[in-house]
């Protein structure tokens, strides 16, 4: 019996032992509190900014170094970077008038530039003609407009010597870098950013590439929550590339489904990474989205339960295209009329999909429909709750029936938002324990 339990042991139990050493996790203890992640969730839409001296090539950030642009050429751009139509309060300003309540700048994007003046690297902005700090002019900014302040780090660093990896495409390490070096260098930045511009969340990129290991993230994680125990982490900076989920061996605070809407999803934040035009950093000419994609996009997200940050492109002088300007304007339009059905609200209980969204507090929900096909409109009724009135929000009353299988809604001929018109349904009792209904 003994040689047996110890066969057992080997066979069984070890290989288990080994995996649970090889992945590990961030003690709960540390990690950020329910407090301040439901408020996080409840703000529902901030301002992702992609900028940098690339501009002056209206490449993508990143990604074109070595390809589009020369290696040579793209680490000599900052020579040149001198965005003197830079603008902190400016850029706020747009993000406010959008209804967005938090903005995250990259810092420190793959190709390794620094839009502060880091003790650590002489490729900062300090060393541009420019000369002044970009992340602290917005730090400042944000915190005089009563924005939350965010900032991308990438873990990766194609510029800096001491990461093993130095091009996109490059699989073949370098053997004079040195990744102990490498942290040091990364734990001595995000210290100096924690320290000097106090941001509400740290949104790390690059997590991918093999130089980095989970115990690595993990550490790192550790390490951040010393000198600051409430500033949130986004999941990308466990050694993954698993960015639309969380689970038991993610090293962050919430999932970033990227370019897509993220499915509905009650148990853990998530929020929705997504450009207002084709590429992350300044593109000449690019093709913007419309208001109704944006709006829609926006509703789709509240209602999965997730939040949307909505990217922008800069120019290389340092100011936001006036057409992105006007369309972040529309939405904060939008936004002032129907923001009760977005901010501090719950995703569900209906799944969003193409034809509507739905988003709830307290007693009411909030249905965002997109698209209508006649005078009425019918979804699965709320198991347990009757209806006591519906209407437009911020506008008439809305005929309806309701019975155990089905609500019936009755339409208008012509609809108040041809975007996106939110019903109120006001219910008898508490909607924010809802199982997800199915459409169907």
């Amino acid at each position: 019996m003994k040689k047996l339990y110890l066969l057992s042991f080997v066979f069984f139990i070890l290989p288990v032992f080994l995996l649970a050493q090889s992945t590990p996790e961030v003690a709960a203890n540390i990690k950020t509190s329910k407090k301040i992640m439901d408020g996080f969730k409840d703000l529902h839409f901030g301002m992702f900014i992609h900028w940098g001296p690339v501009t002056l090539r209206g490449t993508e950030i990143g990604w074109s170094r070595g390809t589009q642009v020369q290696v040579e050429e793209y680490d000599n751009l900052y020579k040149e970077y001198d965005p003197v139509l830079f603008n902190a309060d400016a850029w706020v300003k747009t993000a406010k008038d959008a209804g967005m309540k938090y903005l995250t700048i990259t810092a420190k994007h793959h190709d390794g530039f620094c839009l502060w003046p880091s003790k650590y690297t002489s490729y900062n902005i300090g060393n541009t003609p420019y000369k002044k700090d970009v992340v602290g002019a917005l730090a400042t900014a944000c915190k005089k407009a009563g924005i939350k302040f965010c900032i991308y780090y990438s873990v990766l660093d194609w510029h800096q010597p001491d990461y093993p990896l130095h091009l996109p495409a490059n699989a073949e390490l370098d053997s004079k870098a040195d990744m102990s070096k490498y942290i040091i260098y990364m734990k001595s930045q995000l210290k100096e950013l924690i320290t000097n511009y106090h941001p509400y969340m740290l949104w790390f990129d690059g997590n991918w590439e093999k130089p980095w290991t989970q115990e690595m993230a993990v550490d790192m994680y550790g390490y951040i929550k010393k000198i600051d125990p409430d500033v949130i982490i986004n999941n990308r900076l466990g050694a993954d590339n698993h960015h639309n989920i969380l689970n038991n061996e993610s090293v962050g605070d919430y999932a970033t489904p990227e370019q897509h809407v993220g499915a509905i999803n009650m148990k853990y934040p998530w929020e929705s990474c997504i450009t207002i035009g084709t590429q992350w950093s300044w593109k000449p000419n690019d093709k913007i989205k419309s208001l109704k994609q944006c709006i829609q996009t926006l509703a789709s997200t509240a209602g999965g339960n997730g939040s949307l940050l909505l990217n922008v492109g800069p120019m290389m002088d340092g100011r936001i295209e006036a057409r992105q300007v006007e369309r972040l304007k529309e939405i904060g339009d939008w936004l002032k009329i129907y923001g009760e059905a977005i901010y501090n609200t719950w995703g569900g209980p209906y799944k969003p999909d193409s034809i509507f969204a739905s988003t709830r507090r307290n007693n009411k929900i909030y249905l965002h429909i997109f698209q209508s096909s006649g005078n009425q409109f019918i979804i699965p009724s709320v198991p347990g709750l009757k209806i006591l009135k519906a209407y437009f929000l911020k506008g008439s009353t809305v005929n309806f029936k309701q019975d155990e299988k089905n609500i019936t809604l009755s339409l208008p001929d012509e609809m108040p938002n041809e975007n996106d018109a939110v019903i109120v349904l006001e219910m008898k009792g508490s909607v924010e324990n809802i199982p997800i209904i199915d459409n169907k």
